[in-house]
């Protein structure tokens, strides 16, 4: 690069990272709102809408029917929100929470009656008409949209059998896509039926389609689709085309799996809520990120350097594109979701200390600066891929299969890999080049790999295997003991075991400031738990405060504490036992992605490097990670709520983008060294080669949560502490454990599998 090359792209790169900044700041345009203060927020920071439902009828659902409503709802709902939460409330209602939206009426109107879809015969079995077409309006992509009306009551049509199915009869709808007879691709809704429908609709379009007549769905009142019977269906899979867009199919989907619900709701109740953190939540949180942040530039520099400085630029463009593009995707941020993206600007460094300690691997063996920039780009590139693709691929399973936050976790997951390369491999590599081009040529500014002593890593495995063994067993141990004594294993939170939902009408209207400061306290003493949750319904003196399940002289208690200590009375305080908010159906879901996840890992780990053992070693690693974590949440009583999930999620990515880097030098040096070299000295060569990432590594990224434990609140910090352990614990897993697995496996199971040179 020449000289005034590299002055103009100084200048324009100047300019850029100023614009970005300005942009996640104050924002463009006539209302200067940044991209910081547009991203769409949670439930716990900005509030939302909270909807009570109630069952229709007299008797007390059944438990299992509520569980699938419960579910149904919560897929239905996340199309408004990855965060909305869905749970039980007493025996017969069901509670939801949609962060990010204020108007309840609007919402109400588009969720419509839950469990009221119907599939009308055109016409009943003495040829009567059931409905007809009304006229014509305009659809929202301002098309001819045919209206119909009913010309019978449902009851009329469930009396005379001309309602051939209803929602409980549809196994699954998904918006998908179809080639017609002209080989164009349409929109279409594919629909499954259950047994019971199956059989049912096979015969209904078998007559309509005898008479060539319709079959409308029916919903809330309104014809949502009146598709004509093409072929009788028999085999209990159909399709609904016609739709314009994806978007109208994925619309009519969504309401015809809503209409597909078990049992019939009503609405109780639907209320405007504040947010449940106050405004400390988020100014604490960006005083640990900006703390965090200047710790890693600092330590950046002072290690590296010039590579260093260039490294805290491209990181200042990486938090910038972030924050703007968590905005343009309108994914919603939670405070655990503050504290990942926090995270993940620590991790972010990764690829810049893999490539930096490369460069100066190449100016050790006495090349230029120019050519140990070039070379260490080059030879890093294969680490950093095969590192990032994997934890990729994991983020793409858990955002396909996993639902609720973990769908969310997966988004910001993804966002951030694809970020981070694009800084290190792009930007990085342009300010480098450009500093070189300016003069900053002197091999002490970029820094000399020193000979690293071999260290003797595998010959202690036994002894680490033992450590990590006796670790996992006194988690084990304890949950145990626990169990024994009368509480539970692990210290759940009301996210995984319901517990006590307590409306209060105060006499005064409270901030939330004023709520976590003089009322939380006084229910902790009664509670001696700190999972107490408060919400604040907007526009009025109501709260309503969540604690763990309050038996009969706690809620006395509890009761006492309000009207003694606030005035309230007696008749204003009403409690209900609630659910969890991580349903049984959630929790298998998120087992799934997990495994499916660490599959998919796994065979590209294989595809990869050309040995599936090196796949199963890293998985190892990761299940060896998981449980001594879930020993630190069992021994030191961490909540186990929400963020349990993307803790261990967090874990999981962290610890395989470590072991790929050992294993990809694991390669690179068998491929040098040949069938003479020593297994045992080029695994030991391997990981002491890039102990010095590992190590450098795990301190950025400590540095980051450590500020989130100092400087966050109580929340932030039950996500923190287990994160802080989960990092020190992948650390040594990859240093001391990974490879250790590979050379067992490749040493006990045998060398058939050829390893890739």
């Amino acid at each position: 690069m020449k000289k005034n090359k590299a002055i103009i792209g100084l200048l324009v790169f100047v300019l850029v990272l100023a614009g970005l900044g300005y942009t996640a700041v104050f924002g463009v345009g006539a209302d200067q709102s940044g991209s910081a203060s547009s991203i769409k927020l949670g439930l716990d920071l900005a509030g939302g809408v909270s909807i009570t439902y109630q069952v229709v009828g007299d008797e007390k659902p059944d438990r299992e029917d509520m569980s699938d409503t419960i579910y149904k709802l919560q897929q239905r709902v996340e199309n408004y929100s990855t965060e909305a939460q869905v749970y039980q409330e007493g025996d017969d209602r069901i509670n939801i929470e949609i962060p990010g939206v204020s108007d309840a009426n609007a919402i109400l109107e588009e969720l419509g009656q839950p469990g009221t879809l119907y599939f009308i015969a055109q016409s009943d079995s003495e040829g009567n008409q059931n409905y007809e077409l009304a006229g014509y309006g305009i659809d929202e992509e301002g098309n001819l949209d045919p209206q119909y009306q009913l010309l019978k009551t449902i009851e009329e049509l469930q009396a005379d059998g001309s309602i051939v199915l209803t929602g409980t009869d549809i196994a699954s709808a998904q918006a998908g896509t179809q080639q017609d007879s002209m080989q164009n691709s349409q929109f279409v809704v594919q629909l499954s039926l259950t047994p019971t429908g199956t059989q049912a609709f096979a015969d209904a379009t078998t007559k309509a389609l005898a008479a060539g007549e319709s079959i409308a769905i029916y919903y809330d009142g309104d014809f949502v689709s009146v598709p004509n019977v093409q072929a009788a269906i028999t085999d209990g899979s159909a399709v609904i085309t016609g739709q314009h867009s994806y978007e109208e199919a994925e619309k009519l989907a969504s309401t015809i799996r809503i209409g597909g619900l078990k049992l019939e709701l009503q609405e109780l109740r639907s209320n405007v809520v504040g947010a449940q953190l106050g405004s400390d939540a988020i100014r604490t949180s960006l005083i640990a990120a900006a703390v965090g942040f200047a710790l890693v530039v600092i330590f950046m520099i002072i290690v590296y350097y010039v590579p260093g400085l260039a490294a805290s630029f491209a990181l200042c463009l990486y938090t910038a594109l972030m924050i703007i593009l968590l905005d343009a995707f309108e994914i919603t941020l939670t405070l655990p979701g503050i504290a990942g993206i926090i995270l993940s600007i620590g991790m972010a460094v990764d690829a810049n200390v893999i490539i930096f300690a490369r460069i100066r691997e190449e100016l050790a063996t006495g090349k230029t600066v120019q050519s140990s920039i070039k070379i260490g780009f080059s030879k890093a590139l294969s680490a950093i891929l095969d590192g990032n693709i994997t934890t990729l691929i994991a983020a793409a399973v858990l955002g396909l299969k996993g639902t609720g936050s973990i769908k969310g976790f997966a988004q910001t997951l993804a966002l951030g890999i694809i970020l981070s390369m694009f800084t290190a491999l792009v930007i990085t590599k342009f300010l480098l080049n450009a500093l070189y081009a300016l003069g900053v040529q002197s091999i002490k500014a970029y820094g000399v790999a020193k000979e690293k002593k071999v260290l003797q890593i595998l010959s202690r495995k036994k002894a680490f295997f033992a450590l990590s063994a006796v670790v996992i067993l006194a988690g084990f141990v304890v949950m145990g003991v626990n169990q024994g004594r009368g509480v539970s294993a692990l210290n759940y939170s009301l996210e995984f075991v319901g517990g006590t939902s307590t409306t209060v009408n105060m006499n005064e209207d409270m901030s939330i400031e004023e709520i976590d400061a003089d009322i939380v306290p006084l229910i902790e003493d009664i509670t001696g738990d700190g999972n107490v949750q408060t919400t604040k319904v907007a526009g009025s003196n109501q709260i309503i405060i969540k604690t763990r399940t309050l038996n009969v002289s706690e809620r006395e208690e509890f009761a006492d504490v309000m009207i003694n200590n606030f005035g309230v009375d007696e008749d204003a305080i009403t409690a209900e036992t609630i659910s969890a908010t991580v349903s049984t159906e959630m929790k298998s879901d998120a087992i799934i992605a997990i495994v499916a996840a660490a599959v998919c890992m796994l065979v590209y780990i294989w595809f990869r490097f050309k040995d599936i053992r090196f796949g199963a070693s890293a998985v190892f690693a990761l299940i060896h990670d998981i449980l001594v974590v879930l020993a630190f949440y069992a021994i030191v009583r961490v909540s186990v709520g929400n963020t349990f999930i993307a803790c261990m999620l967090t874990i999981v990515g962290y610890s395989i983008n470590a072991t790929i880097v050992i294993f990809d030098r694991i390669r690179e040096n068998m491929s040098e060294m040949g069938r003479k070299g020593n297994l045992e000295e080029v695994i030991d060569k391997s990981i002491s080669q890039t102990l010095s990432r590992s190590v450098f590594t795990s301190l950025t990224t400590f540095f980051m949560v450590a500020s989130l434990e100092v400087f966050g609140v109580s929340s932030i910090r039950e996500f923190a502490l287990p994160l802080m352990a989960g990092i020190i614990c992948g650390t040594y897993s990859s240093i001391c454990l990974a490879s250790a697995f590979w050379y067992l496996l490749r040493t006990k199971v045998g060398n058939k599998v050829k390893t890739a040179k």
